[in-house]
């Protein structure tokens, strides 16, 4: 699993850098101490475990757990213990009271893992119903070639026809499936299995040249790679 550290302390962030490299399969991919540096890792890759302090000064843990993808896993940190019953109250999947011990913080690792493993109890929808104009349009995510973000407007290029809703990327992303989407530029989200070719830092998909962004040329390689 794939994890980042975020502390405004860098003293809590070197003692959890060493509990990670204690866990064998525990991947870190980043630590910070602000949360708003942050958020550039969590646009293009992909993070299973965030260790999350909740006492920052830009932004505190709680605003930033409401702000980033709901899949992500958070273990809230922090030597404020008033804080435990709101960290549940957004789904944290653990909440880890400073000074944390190596035992503590392996029993949060473990929770998560076991979370991981458990079967799903009920499929996600294939689909996604969109506000277009005076109706909520259903469009099955195989039909989504792309998605290219307009101001304030979503437009979504379906096998058949372009669609606009009156969204932002961000939001919009939230509610796609990773495994059939990425976001290849700030401006535009493709189908994957909808991609015809790749050239130039160009994505072809029916016929249309999309550009892979600077800023999200190494994720879309290493999952393109990955994928084959």
């Amino acid at each position: 699993m794939t994890c980042i550290i975020i502390d405004d302390e860098p003293l809590a962030v070197d003692l959890l850098e060493s509990y990670v490299s204690k866990i064998e399969d525990l991947d870190l991919v980043g630590s910070f101490n602000n949360p708003l540096d942050a958020l550039k890792l969590l646009r293009k890759a992909t993070v299973d475990i965030l260790f999350l302090d909740i006492q920052m000064p830009e932004i505190t843990g709680v605003e930033f757990k409401k702000i980033i993808n709901p899949d992500i896993k958070v273990i809230f940190t922090t030597a404020y213990s008033e804080y435990a019953i709101e960290s549940y109250d957004l789904n944290a999947l653990d909440y880890l009271l400073k000074p944390i011990t190596f035992q503590r913080f392996l029993q949060a690792v473990e929770k998560v893992k076991e979370k991981a493993t458990q079967p799903t109890t009920e499929a996600r929808p294939d689909y996604i119903f969109v506000k277009t104009e005076y109706r909520h349009q259903k469009i099955p995510f195989s039909d989504m070639l792309y998605l290219k973000g307009l101001s304030d407007y979503v437009a979504i290029q379906t096998k058949d026809a372009k669609v606009l809703t009156l969204q932002n990327m961000k939001d919009f992303e939230r509610n796609l499936p990773k495994s059939k989407f990425i976001r290849v530029h700030k401006s535009y989200i493709v189908g994957i299995e909808h991609i015809e070719f790749i050239e130039r830092n160009r994505i072809v998909i029916n016929g249309d040249y999309i550009p892979i962004g600077a800023t999200y040329k190494e994720a879309f390689w290493k999952r393109i790679n990955q994928d084959n």
